[in-house]
């Protein structure tokens, strides 16, 4: 199984990029991962909320190809970490090679993205920043893919 995750922009934040490389390693070293950063839209108003997702899906449908695609949005299905790596096992059994995982950018997702998803997934009930949410999903596949490899990892 190959892994690819997508999202708009870069992670500004040091901490929080020390944090994204250090999961990324970690999971490389169990399941192929590829992390893309597509073009975010900057300098656009806030009302012109169409145009940026237009920009932002843009950028992200560059990177899908024939994948098994895996929304992040609010409402999504919320598992814990067991369902979830129940969940990947199922994903490496399936004739698609690649799980991507897209993460939109402050206004959310565009239609067009949302539509050709398999899934809409939700990390928590809980609002979290865009950078801290980046981190939270790392952490997540990694912890899932430990159990799937039968390796201890801290509770």
């Amino acid at each position: 199984m190959k892994i690819r995750i997508l999202w708009p922009g870069k992670t500004r934040n040091q901490n929080m990029r020390e944090l994204l490389d250090f999961y990324l390693e970690k999971i490389n070293r169990l399941e192929r991962c590829e992390l893309f950063e597509t073009k975010e839209a900057k300098g656009i108003a806030e009302k012109m909320g169409k145009k940026i997702l237009a920009i932002e899906a843009d950028g992200l449908e560059k990177h899908m190809k024939g994948d098994y695609i895996i929304c992040l949005v609010d409402k999504g299905k919320e598992m814990n970490s067991e369902e979830f790596a129940r969940f990947l096992r199922e994903r490496k059994g399936d004739s698609t090679s690649t799980v991507t995982f897209i993460m939109g950018g402050f206004l959310g997702l565009a239609d067009r993205i949302l539509k050709k998803s398999h899934l809409l997934l939700s990390l928590s009930k809980m609002t979290f920043s865009h950078e801290l949410s980046r981190v939270v999903l790392l952490e997540q596949i990694y912890r899932s893919l430990t159990i799937l490899h039968g390796r201890q990892y801290a509770k």
